[in-house]
């Protein structure tokens, strides 16, 4: 496969040991022991399972819901690899008891779930939210919390209301500030006094990057004239982050102001970020590497903590690369509580050409990396159903370790970790004999923990997903989840293996899982 679409591949994109139980040799094996449970982790540790509302919902022109970027994307021929979309999804929208009343037998101790906007401001903005959009809110919250289910929220995961998209551009327009705002003290107002953990903006590289970049995302933009009329790849992706973190800071400012004092309450950010591990021991791959991780999580952070993008952003990108006036650097620095760290898997990454053209170049060029997960004709790690997914748990320590040296300890939470399977691969019974799901939990919460060992800050950690669901770009042919849902037969839901481990694992059994 050629370099650049393995790239957009790569993009689509959640006890008692010694310190040399995870190794920092790059050949070094990696077995969790199998008597990791929830005891071995701080009592305050949060554990969980994430989805997201347009991978879940449906109901997709029900309760007064107008479409969004991903109703509209998933409606064009040849954007899904499956020709699905989430109009009917999980059907969560109706099934939300059902899915709670789960979570609860698996002892879940939080939920993470995203609020569609196009269920709050159908139009995108407007003077008053949409009533049955906070009633459905509502319900949900409030079954959470009848079982003790604490819910993280987050406010944005890819689905902006159609409207603004066609009205101005969507994220790569000044004007979606006040709209997001808006829309996030709609949400405030109404589910803060039971809302206390919320994140601001999920995987913001994701939707920059792949939604005005590559176009395999949307609103599927790009400078490819195969994949979408019009877009900028080497502008807009930066146009949009930069979007993104004045309204996450504007946000931060409107809830500090107005209403952290009387809710309560904290407030962060979901950023995705593979693991980049040197391809070899010199200057150069190590460089190579770091630039790698500063345009995933250095792009957010390091205006968050620094006042300004990573310089070698500065140095790559050049005049591409938006600035911040000095009033956007005050309102920027230490906007937020806590950070989402969603990872999945690592590559090995050596140094790269320079773009000859800046101008036809895009966020992934400009690292001037290769990332590769294949050394001496030996993979990093298994791997997973999809092609990007290998699974590396040692990737998730050293993100972690790093993270927590660069931005002084902040709190952290694991907001999306998980593997897939092929969909419709093998029979029902033994796709719900997912061993593979249960290994990779173990040696990743083994990381963590090791981590945590070595002073991160690690505060809690989100599976994904809570059930098997629309993936984005690649329709339902991949199941993340840990419950199984038969999408032929009224989204029934059947507990793998995977959820009962981590059930046991919750209720600090040693081994063996209990029956659900």
């Amino acid at each position: 496969m050629k370099e650049e679409c393995y790239v957009i591949f790569m993009f689509f994109a959640h006890f008692a040991m010694g310190p040399t139980m995870i190794s920092r040799c790059y050949n070094d094996s990696f077995v969790a022991p199998l008597s990791i449970h929830r005891s071995h982790f701080p009592d305050s540790f949060v554990f969980g399972a994430a989805t997201a509302a347009y991978q879940v919902e449906g109901a997709a022109s029900e309760g007064g819901r107008k479409p969004s970027i991903w109703d509209t994307f998933s409606h064009t021929p040849g954007k899904i690899s499956d020709g699905t979309n989430g109009d009917v999804a999980c059907d969560q929208y109706h099934k939300y008891q059902e899915d709670i009343d789960l979570m609860a037998r698996l002892n879940l101790n939080a939920y993470r779930f995203s609020i569609s906007w196009s269920r709050i401001f159908p139009e995108g903005t407007g003077s008053e939210p949409n009533k049955e959009g906070i009633a459905y809110y509502n319900k949900v919250i409030d079954g959470l919390l009848q079982k003790g289910i604490t819910p993280y929220v987050t406010l944005y995961h890819w689905d902006l209301p159609q409207v603004l998209q066609d009205s101005f551009g969507g994220w790569t327009d000044r004007k979606i500030v006040k709209a997001y705002v808006d829309y996030a003290e709609a949400c405030f107002a109404a589910f803060g006094d039971r809302v206390k953990h919320w994140i601001t903006f999920n995987e913001p590289v994701q939707f920059s990057y792949n939604g005005y970049g590559t176009g395999i995302h949307a609103p599927g933009r790009s400078s490819n004239r195969e994949m979408c009329p019009e877009g900028n790849s080497a502008v807009e992706p930066y146009l949009a982050a930069h979007h993104v973190l004045l309204a996450h800071a504007a946000t931060m400012d409107l809830f500090r102001r107005f209403f952290k004092a009387k809710q309560g309450g904290v407030l962060g950010i979901a950023l995705d970020c593979e693991w980049g591990e040197p391809l070899t021991n010199s200057p150069e791959d190590q460089a190579a590497a770091q630039r790698h991780v500063l345009f995933q999580l250095g792009w957010f952070l390091d205006p968050i903590y620094f006042g300004d993008y990573p310089a070698i952003m500065r140095e790559n990108v050049g005049n591409r690369l938006p600035h911040f006036s000095e009033d956007e650097i005050l309102l920027l620095r230490g906007c937020l509580d806590f950070i989402g760290i969603n990872h999945y898997t690592s590559r090995y990454t050596t140094s790269g050409p320079t773009p000859l053209d800046p101008q036809q170049s895009h966020h992934f060029l400009d690292q001037c990396v290769i990332v590769s997960e294949m050394r001496n004709c030996k993979p990093i790690g298994d791997r997973a159903a999809s092609e990007w997914l290998y699974i590396v748990p040692w990737g998730l320590q050293k993100l972690l370790t790093w993270t927590t040296e660069r931005y002084n300890r902040p709190p952290l939470y694991i907001t999306e970790n998980g593997m897939d399977d092929e969909s419709g691969e093998k029979p029902l019974e033994e796709m719900l004999q997912d061993t593979k799901r249960i290994r990779y939990y173990q040696e990743y919460l083994t990381a963590v923990l090791q981590a945590i060992r070595e002073g991160a800050n690690v505060q809690g950690y989100f599976a994904w997903s809570l059930l098997d669901n629309f993936e984005w770009a690649v329709g339902y042919t991949k199941r993340f989840g840990l419950i199984y849902v038969d999408y032929e037969n009224d989204k029934k839901r059947y507990v793998k293996l995977s959820a009962k481990w981590y059930s046991g694992f919750l209720n600090k059994a040693k081994e063996g899982c209990p029956t659900i």
